[in-house]
Formats: C-alpha cells, sequence, structure tokens
C-alpha cells in the first residue's frame, strides 16, 4: 500500500444512508454490509422467510405419507410449488414433470448417473461448463462406454455442433456460465437440432433462472436443472424434465417415496414420473417456501432484470476504469468477473470484506476453462442480486478503487 493511503483508511466504513426502499423484501439487511455474491446464492426476501418459519412452527409434518391434516396441508403446498415452477419455466404440464433435489449439482449427477446403458451414442459438454457439468458428464460416459466430446463456445456463449455426430446424443450445457455471466446464443435451436437427432438436452440453469429467466422460458430441453437458493428460495435443487426422460432411467439410488411395493427380491415403482429423483423423505419446509419465492418473484420479474442490466453496467463501467485491474468480462452482465493486479484475488476479498462488500473470490468451480485450460490465477467476482442497489454498486466501487489505488 501507498504510504498515503493506510489500510485502516481503506477499510474504514463510510456513513451511508439507510437501506434503500428499493429493496423491497430485503428490509432486514443492514446498511452496513454489501452484499454481492448472488451467483452463489441470494439473499431470501421475508416473504420466503415467513413461509419457512410457518411451516416450522404450524405444520411442520411429513408430506405423501400421512393422512392428516398437517400432511394434507403439506401436499398441497408442495404440489402447488411443481406446478409453479413448470409454469414460471413455461413447460407443458402434459409433458413435463417437477421434481425436487440437494441441489443443482445432485439433480445433474441423478439424471447423468441413471441414464439407461444402450441407449445414448456419445455425451457432449463445452469447455466453460460449472464443474457440476464438467466432472459429471465424465463419470456418466466412463459409466455409459460412451465417447465424450468437449468443445468450444463463441464470444456470445453460442455452442457450435456443426460437424460433431448428435446422433443419440445427451448434451450438457449451461444456460449461463458461471464467472462472466455470459447467457448461451441460440439455445432453443441447439435443444431443437440435437432433439432432431434422437438425443436430448439436459440444460444447467443455475445462474440463468435467477438471471435470465426471460431468456430461458419455453425453451424445451429435456431437463432442465437449477438451484431455488439462487432464485430467492431455501437451499434446494430443482429438476424439470420430460416424464419421458424421468420414466426411462435405470433408477439405482432408490428409497422410501419412490416405491409401492416390496417383495424379498424385487420392487416396483410409483408411477408418478417425479419419484424417480425423489428418495427419501424430502426438504417440504424448503419447498414450500420455494413456492412463496416464485410467488414473490413473479411480479418483480421484469423490474429485476431491468435493474440488474441498469447496475451491471454501471459496475462494468466502474471497474473498467480501475488501475492495476483487468476484467474477466467483455461486456457488463450480473456475474462480472476480474482479475487484479499487485494483489491476490483472495487477498483482495478479505480487505474488500473488511469495509463491508461481500465478493467471491476463486475458480468459482470452472476449474477447467480457468486454471486448466487458460492458467488462470484465481479471480474475483462480483455478483447482483434483486436485493442490490446502486448505492451497494457505488459503495463497492468506491472502496475497491481506493484499495486499488493505494497498490
Amino acid at each position: 500500500m501507498a504510504a498515503t493511503a493506510s489500510p485502516r483508511s481503506l477499510f474504514r466504513r463510510r456513513p451511508r444512508p439507510a437501506a434503500s426502499s428499493a429493496r423491497d423484501g430485503f428490509d432486514y439487511l443492514s446498511a452496513d454490509d454489501v452484499y454481492l455474491d448472488s451467483a452463489c446464492q441470494t439473499l431470501r426476501p421475508r416473504p420466503v422467510i415467513d413461509a419457512l418459519t410457518t411451516y416450522y412452527t404450524e405444520y411442520g409434518a411429513c408430506g405423501d405419507r400421512v393422512r392428516y391434516a398437517w400432511g394434507r396441508r403439506v401436499e398441497a403446498g408442495v404440489s402447488a410449488t411443481r406446478d409453479r415452477v413448470l409454469s414460471v419455466l413455461g413447460l407443458p404440464a402434459r409433458r413435463y414433470a417437477c421434481a425436487f433435489t440437494l441441489n443443482t449439482t445432485y439433480g445433474l449427477n441423478l439424471l447423468l448417473q441413471q441414464l439407461p446403458a444402450g441407449r445414448y451414442g456419445r455425451i457432449v459438454t463445452t469447455h466453460t461448463e460449472h464443474n457440476a457439468v464438467f466432472v459429471s458428464t465424465m463419470t456418466a460416459a466412463r459409466r455409459l462406454g460412451i465417447p465424450r466430446t468437449v468443445v468450444d463456445r463463441g464470444a456470445d456463449g453460442a455452442v457450435d455442433l456443426t460437424g460433431h455426430d448428435l446422433t443419440d446424443a445427451v448434451v450438457v450445457l449451461s444456460a449461463m456460465d458461471n464467472v462472466t455471466g455470459t447467457v448461451t446464443a441460440d439455445l432453443a435451436d441447439l435443444v431443437a437440432e440435437v432433439q432432431r437427432r434422437g438425443g436430448i438436452v439436459i440444460v444447467d440453469a443455475a445462474q440463468a433462472a435467477p438471471h435470465a429467466l426471460s431468456r430461458l422460458r419455453g425453451i424445451t430441453a429435456d431437463a432442465v436443472c437449477l438451484s431455488a437458493h439462487k432464485m430467492y428460495g431455501p437451499s434446494l435443487g430443482v429438476v424439470a424434465a420430460t416424464t419421458d426422460l424421468l420414466m426411462s432411467l435405470d433408477a439405482s439410488f432408490l428409497g422410501g417415496g419412490q416405491v409401492s411395493a416390496v417383495t424379498r427380491d424385487d420392487f416396483t415403482l410409483l408411477s408418478e414420473p417425479h419419484t424417480r429423483l425423489e428418495p427419501g423423505l424430502q426438504a417440504w419446509g424448503e419447498v414450500i417456501a420455494f413456492g412463496a419465492a416464485l410467488e414473490w418473484l413473479a411480479p418483480r420479474l421484469a423490474a429485476i432484470e431491468e435493474s440488474e442490466a441498469r447496475l451491471a453496467q454501471r459496475l462494468f463501467d466502474g471497474l473498467a476504469r480501475m488501475p492495476h485491474l483487468t476484467l474477466f468480462n467483455t461486456a457488463a452482465a450480473p456475474v462480472i468477473s476480474f482479475v487484479p493486479a499487485r494483489v491476490g484475488a483472495h487477498r483482495l476479498a478479505v480487505f474488500l470484506s473488511q469495509a463491508g462488500i461481500m465478493v467471491r473470490s476463486g475458480h468459482f468451480c470452472a476449474h477447467h476453462w480457468l486454471a486448466d485450460r487458460l492458467g488462470m490465477e484465481p479471480l474475483v467476482r462480483v455478483s447482483l442480486g434483486a436485493h442490490s442497489t446502486a448505492e451497494d454498486v457505488d459503495r463497492a466501487l468506491d472502496v475497491t478503487s481506493r484499495m486499488m489505488r493505494g497498490l
């Protein structure tokens, strides 16, 4: 640090106004803290917290296995959330079912590790995928004994599959990457082409669902996996998949809630497609609270996307002007990553935390893309959410700028 700027003066929090009225549902937030890690998990608005608390304090029972009033109330709430998921994704209930898992990674693995042997010819993914896709496609290809193809993306996120054999292929890719927030271009066309050749497409929508839902809606992939905790809900995974895909799985991860009959050496599975991915007791309260999150989100979606776009440009422009800092993004997005010079990313994240600015540092579960392929050291990632305000962005830019100038 330069002699004129001591760490103590850089870390000192400047006075700021009380929480902005723009924080609809986030009135509990302290004005002293700036949370910029929504790409990991979003904060939860009041109605979601209230819904989960109500479940635990008023009717915290099981669903699916009981006949008493509390259980019926649970079942009604879970069923309503399943319906809301398909509705918000624009997927027809006559062809799709919604299942709940631990997280996106869990959902992707449940699908890939139970694909039937002999049905598919190859697995295709891209170099920029989150580990949840990149690693699970490796193990699935090994189990099935089929080749795995890894392809490039264009600067706009488009995936060019020209020249690749897509006959009976399993294509697994994200709808928005985890590092720069780049939305996959022409995803609907890719899905249609793969399905035309007898293949299936499994979409990792963990980042796209909260930040680009309007562009994801209505894309009829064979499965869409996302995380409720990135969509203003509790910690929970969500899979919306075709009933054909779910019923074709070679179910091997089994337990209560999935079988209708069991003999000494055999069993009969339930007929409901979603049960193929739901072994054992489910997170009933979290599922119901995610329904509250979707209900809260629906009328605010357009405003949130507009606000994120405006704040992202403000953030991108501000970071681009700073010394000793290189943007990894080529354009503004709700997820922006950069490489600081003269200080490691983890150390800078700690400095920012001491000033009340919470950002992520590392390779963001994109180790092949960033560390293996590009040879990059850890980066800093800043990501926006519905709670983010212009005051948050300005404060983050002010503190970061003072730190970078002092290096």
